[in-house]
C-alpha cells in the first residue's frame, strides 16, 4: 500500500482522521476539488450537508478509478465547509460513512477542515480535494 497513516506519540489521536501520512510510490495525483455533482453534472443533495458529502467522497474514488488508484491512495484530504460550525460536524460524520459503506474503505485520511464563505456555486455546501499517491 503506497499511503501509511499515523498518528504520531506527542500530538493528539483524533478518531476521525490521522495526522500524517507517509506515502511511498511514483505517481503523484492532485485531484480538483470535487463537489455534490453526478456525472452528467446534477445537483445532488441540494440543502443536505451530508448528501452532499457523501457524494465529493465518492466522486474522489471515481476519479481515482479513472487512473488506476483508489481511495486508499489518498494521501491528504482538503475539506471546505460552506458556514461552518460545531454542529455541523456529526452530519459530516454522516456523509462520510455513508460513502465509506458504499465504497468499502476506511476513509480515515489526513485532513484540513476549513470553514469558507462560500464555494464557486451558490448551492455548494461542501468542496473535497484530494492528493493521492499511486505506486
Amino acid at each position: 500500500m503506497p499511503v501509511t497513516l499515523v498518528n504520531p506519540e506527542g500530538l493528539p489521536k483524533p478518531d476521525v482522521y490521522r495526522q500524517l501520512s507517509i506515502a511511498t510510490g511514483s505517481r503523484l495525483v492532485f485531484l480538483a476539488g470535487q463537489v455534490a455533482r453526478d456525472a452528467d453534472g446534477r445537483r445532488v443533495g441540494e440543502g443536505d450537508f451530508a448528501a452532499q458529502v457523501e457524494q465529493c467522497y465518492l466522486n474522489v474514488a471515481t476519479a481515482l478509478a479513472e487512473v488506476g488508484g483508489s481511495f486508499d491512495d489518498v494521501a491528504k484530504l482538503t475539506i471546505y465547509v460552506v458556514d461552518w460550525s460545531e454542529e455541523k460536524m456529526p452530519l459530516l460524520g454522516e456523509g462520510v460513512s455513508r460513502a465509506a459503506t458504499k465504497l468499502g474503505i476506511d476513509p480515515v485520511k489526513p485532513i484540513t477542515l476549513l470553514g469558507v464563505a462560500a464555494l464557486g456555486e451558490p448551492d455548494l455546501l461542501v468542496e473535497v480535494e484530494a492528493t493521492a499517491l499511486l505506486a
